[in-house]
């Protein structure tokens, strides 16, 4: 299975990677390690590039994050599934606030080592308003439209709290199958 996670800042991602990566019994793929190294340095492109290529070269995998120049529209196309994590601003920013309180002073599991967690007016801007420019919401939507049937789209917890539970019985209903044609 695999599995491409994007949306806002704050909407979740990291955490709904790390619990369908635990799901299918790998490590998911935090974007932002990928993109930065210690100390918020960012990695050289085509060095993080290769990073991901070596991860969607195996079977199974899930990756968090909404880098375009980390081969997001091939990380788009070969996943099986898409979520699209579309909580809205002042969720996110909620989130994000509280995360920071959790993880101050820290380095959270989904970002490079020595990336200090940070809570600032910049990132607070990016969050409500420079992280949906029209043309990060218009790539979002491009990619559902592009993909309607791999596709999810989360707005809520509530919603979010469904698709899994959906989820979760697909997956039991494929292994039941499977089970069966092993039998045969």
């Amino acid at each position: 299975m695999k599995i491409a996670i994007m949306g806002y800042s704050g909407s979740g991602k990291s955490t709904l990677a790390k619990q369908l990566a635990q799901e299918l019994q790998i490590e998911p793929l935090y974007l932002d390690r990928v993109h930065f190294q210690p100390n918020w340095i960012e990695r050289e492109p085509e060095a993080a590039r290769e990073i991901v290529r070596e991860e969607m070269a195996k079977p199974d995998w899930v990756i968090d994050g909404n880098y375009t120049h980390l081969l997001r529209e091939e990380r788009m196309r070969d996943a099986d599934e898409i979520i699209f994590l579309s909580y809205p601003r002042l969720v996110c920013l909620f989130r994000a606030m509280k995360r920071h309180r959790e993880f101050r002073g820290n380095t959270r599991e989904s970002m490079a080592d020595g990336c200090i967690e940070r809570m600032n007016l910049e990132f607070a801007w990016w969050i409500l308003y420079q992280g949906r420019t029209r043309p990060r919401v218009n790539g979002f939507w491009n990619i559902v439209r592009t993909y309607p049937q791999k596709t999810a789209v989360i707005r809520n917890d509530r919603e979010l709290r469904k698709y899994l539970s959906e989820r979760k019985r697909r997956v039991d209903s494929d292994e039941n199958r499977n089970e069966g044609d092993k039998e045969i």
